[in-house]
C-alpha cells in the first residue's frame, strides 16, 4: 500500500492492535489496522457494528478503558501518542487532535454553560483571559451555525436540540485549530435534514482549520458525500481500501460489493436488496484463513489457507485472493405487484384517519397544580390505506409520528377526527369488538430486543399472542413451527432465548410474533433503524415477500427515506402535526410539491460520490417551531424559503390561513398556498 512517510502526515496509524481484557482471555477488536490521514484530507472509516471502526478512532485519541491492551504507533504529527502519560496526552487532545463524539449529550457537561465549556477548551491550550476565551466561544458558536450565539453561549446542553449539541460539540472541537478531527458516527439519531446541517458544518469546520477529518459512519451514503479516501474495516482489520470515486463505482472486496448491494436507494425503485448473508465472526474464534470466507459467495479451499494481506495497485488495495464480478451474490427474485390492473380506489379499506388531532396538557405548580395550555402533538392527520399496500410515514423527530400511531392503536374515540380500521370507526367500540378487532392490527417495534421478553424461548414469545386470542394448546404447537419458518427461521430455534439470536434474528421473530394472529394491517415503527445495512436489507426483503404471499397492509414509520423509497407505495409527511403531502412514493420523491419535502429529499444522501456531490441542498434553518403554541398559520413558514421570498400580500396569507390540501393528480396532495404545480 503506498502511503505517504510517516513525518509527513496529520494522522499515521500503523500496526494498531487492540485486544480488551475478557474473563476467558483477551478478546481482540482491532487486529493490525494501518491508515494515514493527510492534511485536508477526509477518510471515511466504514463497516459492519463489530468491525472495530469505533476502537480504532477511541485508541488513537487514548480513550480506551483500562480493560484495553493497545498496541502499535499512532503519530499526530511526528508525535507518537499510544503510551503517552496523561499529562502529554492532555497537551496533544485538543491541539494536535480533537474529536467528535456519536452523542453530544454525553459528551457535554450538563451542569455547565455551553460557552463556558467551549472556552475552557480554549484556555485548556491558549494563554488567554476568561473574557477571550468567551468571546471565541461565541466566534466559534456563530461559525457552526448557532442563531444567536451570544444569548446561546449562556445557555445550558438540556436547553439545546440534538443538531445544536452536536453543532457545540464540533465547536468545542475546532476550538484550537486541530490538525485532526475524528468524529465517530456524527449524525447517528439524527434527522436527515439535522444530519445535512450537521455534515455541512464539520466541512466549514475542516475549511477553515484545514484539518484532516477520520469520519466513521455506517452510513455509505454520507461517506460518498464527504470521503476523499474510503477504508473498509470487517473483524477488526481494513480488508480494502481507495479512493472513494473508485470504490464505490468500481469495489473489489465481495464484502464492499454486499455492503453496496444492500443500500436501499432513494434514487431508485424496490428492487430486491442483495444482502450479505450470515454474521460477523467471534474474533476469538478465528483459526487463520480469510475471515469473510463462510459469508463469502467467492470462498473455496485456498480462502481457508491463510489470511490475504492488503494488496494491489496504487491506492486501491484489497485483503482478497479473488477477482469478483460485479456481482458475485445470488439476487433475490423480485416481488411481484401487490395488485396488477385493479384500481386502487377498488380495493378494500384497511386504515382511514381523517382529521386526527391529539393534545397533551400542560401544567405549572408543585403544591397547587394548574394547566396553563396544551402541547398540540397531533393536529390534522390524514392517512389511507388499502389491502395489500405500505404506506410510508415520514418526518422529523417532534413531527407527532409515534403519538398518531398510538392514537390508531388504542382503538378508541379520538380526541378529534375519525379512525376507520377495516371499514368500522373505532369510536364507540365495546370491549369485546375492540378485542376482536385488535387481531386485525399488530406493531413491529423499533428495537427487537426491549421488545422480547429475555426470560422467554422464542416460540413462547410468538405463541402468547395465540393464547391472548384463546388458541387450544394443539393448534398454538402446530402454528409457532409454521410462522418461525415463514420468517426464515428454523422451527428448532423455538427453545432459544432472544439473547441467542442476532439482531436481524430478533426482529424476525418479532415479525413472527405479530403474524401469529393473521392481522390484516402491520403498524411498523423504525423496524430496521437499529440493524446494520446487510441485515437491514434481509428484513426489508422478507417484509416484501410476506406483503405479496399473505396480502398484507404495512403502516412503515421511518426517518431513513432511502428505505421508505424501497419498501413503500405510497409516502405520507408529517411536519409538526400535520399531514403536509402524500401521495404514490414515485410521483412524490420525483415531483416534491411542498418545501419541506423538497428539503427532506434534498438531505437524503446518495451512495454515489459523482451524484451525491452534484446534488442541489435545501438546507433548512432553525429548528421546529414548539408545539404548545397553535398557529392558525403555516407552520412550516419560519423555515421555508418559498415564503421568505413572498411578497407582504402573500406572505400574510402563510401566517394567517391555515393551507388546505390541494390536489396534484393520481392521489398526490400537498398542503401549501404555493405548492409549484
Amino acid at each position: 500500500m503506498s502511503t505517504p512517510a510517516r513525518t509527513d502526515a496529520a494522522l499515521a496509524v500503523r500496526g494498531l492492535r487492540v485486544d480488551f481484557d475478557g474473563p476467558a482471555g483477551p478478546v481482540p477488536a482491532v487486529r493490525g489496522v494501518d491508515l494515514t490521514l493527510r492534511r485536508g484530507e477526509v477518510l471515511g472509516l466504514v463497516g459492519e457494528s463489530g468491525s472495530g471502526k469505533s476502537t480504532v478512532a477511541l485508541a488513537a485519541m487514548g480513550l480506551l478503558p483500562r480493560t484495553a491492551r493497545v498496541r502499535g504507533s499512532v503519530l499526530a504529527g511526528g508525535t507518537e501518542m499510544l503510551g503517552a502519560g496523561e499529562k502529554a496526552l492532555s497537551r496533544l487532545r485538543g491541539r494536535r487532535v480533537a474529536m467528535v463524539f456519536q452523542d453530544p449529550l454525553s459528551a457535554l457537561t450538563p451542569v455547565h454553560r455551553v460557552g463556558d465549556q467551549i472556552a475552557e477548551a480554549v484556555r485548556a491550550h491558549q494563554d488567554v483571559s476568561r473574557d477571550h476565551a468567551r468571546r471565541r466561544a461565541v466566534e466559534l458558536l456563530d461559525l457552526v451555525g448557532i442563531p444567536d450565539p451570544g444569548r446561546r453561549a449562556r445557555a445550558y446542553p438540556h436547553e439545546f436540540s440534538g443538531g445544536m449539541r452536536q453543532r457545540a460539540v464540533i465547536a468545542m472541537a475546532v476550538a484550537n485549530d486541530p490538525d485532526v478531527i475524528l468524529a465517530d458516527e456524527p449524525t447517528t439519531a439524527l434527522d436527515v435534514t439535522v444530519q445535512a446541517q450537521i455534515l455541512d458544518v464539520l466541512r466549514t469546520a475542516q475549511r477553515e482549520t484545514g484539518a484532516a477529518l477520520l469520519l466513521v459512519s455506517h452510513d455509505l451514503g454520507v461517506i460518498a458525500g464527504m470521503a476523499d479516501r474510503v477504508a473498509v474495516m470487517y473483524a477488526g482489520r481494513v480488508v480494502e481500501s481507495a479512493p472513494a470515486h473508485e470504490l464505490f463505482a468500481a469495489p473489489r472486496m465481495p464484502y464492499t460489493i454486499g455492503l453496496l448491494g444492500a443500500v436501499p436507494r432513494p434514487d431508485t425503485d424496490g428492487r430486491p436488496l442483495t444482502p450479505v448473508p450470515g454474521s460477523p465472526p467471534d474474533l476469538r474464534l478465528l483459526t487463520g484463513g480469510c475471515p469473510f470466507a463462510p459469508r463469502c459467495p467467492l470462498a473455496d479451499e485456498a480462502c481457508a489457507a491463510d489470511e490475504p494481506a492488503l494488496a494491489g495497485p496504487g491506492e486501491h488495495v484489497t485483503a482478497c485472493v479473488k477477482t469478483p464480478g460485479p456481482d458475485p451474490y445470488p439476487v433475490p427474485e423480485p416481488v411481484p405487484p401487490a395488485r396488477t390492473g385493479v384500481p386502487r380506489e377498488d380495493l378494500p379499506s384497511v386504515l382511514r384517519v381523517q382529521g386526527l388531532a391529539k393534545t397533551f396538557p400542560v401544567f405549572k405548580g408543585a403544591a397547587f397544580r394548574r394547566r396553563v395550555g396544551s402541547v398540540y402533538a397531533v393536529d390534522g392527520v390524514d392517512l389511507d390505506i388499502r389491502r395489500g399496500e405500505t404506506l410510508g410515514l415520514v418526518g422529523e423527530s417532534g413531527s407527532g409520528k409515534s403519538t398518531a400511531l398510538m392514537e390508531i392503536l388504542r382503538l378508541a374515540r379520538p380526541e378529534a377526527g375519525e379512525i376507520e380500521l377495516l371499514g368500522r370507526p373505532v369510536g364507540g367500540l365495546t370491549q369485546r369488538e375492540a378485542h376482536t378487532l385488535r387481531g386485525s392490527v399488530q406493531i413491529v417495534f423499533q428495537d427487537p430486543m426491549a421488545s422480547l421478553d429475555p426470560r422467554m424461548p422464542a416460540g413462547e414469545i410468538i405463541a402468547e399472542p395465540l393464547r391472548a386470542q384463546g388458541r387450544g394448546r394443539a393448534a398454538v404447537a402446530g402454528r409457532v413451527p409454521e410462522l418461525l419458518e415463514l420468517v426464515g427461521l428454523e422451527a428448532g430455534h423455538a427453545d432459544r432465548f432472544p439473547h441467542e439470536f442476532s439482531g436481524g434474528q430478533r426482529q424476525r421473530i418479532g415479525i413472527a410474533r405479530a403474524l401469529a394472529v393473521e392481522p390484516e394491517l402491520l403498524v411498523l415503527d423504525e423496524p430496521v433503524s437499529a440493524l446494520d445495512v446487510s441485515v437491514q436489507a434481509g428484513v426489508l426483503n422478507l417484509l416484501q415477500r410476506l406483503k405479496h404471499e399473505l396480502g398484507l397492509a404495512y403502516l412503515f414509520v421511518s426517518h431513513d427515506l432511502a428505505v421508505v423509497r424501497h419498501i413503500a407505495d405510497r409516502v405520507s409527511v408529517m411536519y409538526l402535526g400535520r399531514t403536509v403531502e402524500s401521495g404514490p412514493v414515485g410521483e412524490v420523491f420525483a415531483r416534491p410539491r411542498h418545501p419541506y419535502t423538497q428539503a427532506l429529499l434534498s438531505a437524503v444522501p446518495v451512495p454515489d460520490p459523482s451524484r451525491e456531490r452534484a446534488r442541489e441542498r435545501i438546507l433548512l434553518a432553525g429548528d421546529p417551531p414548539s408545539p404548545v403554541v397553535r398557529d392558525e398559520g403555516c407552520r412550516f413558514r419560519g423555515r421555508c424559503a418559498v415564503y421568505a421570498a413572498l411578497g407582504e400580500a402573500d406572505g400574510s396569507r402563510c401566517e394567517g390561513v391555515r393551507p388546505a390540501a390541494r390536489e396534484f393528480g393520481e392521489g398526490h396532495v400537498a398542503a401549501c398556498h404555493f405548492a409549484e404545480a
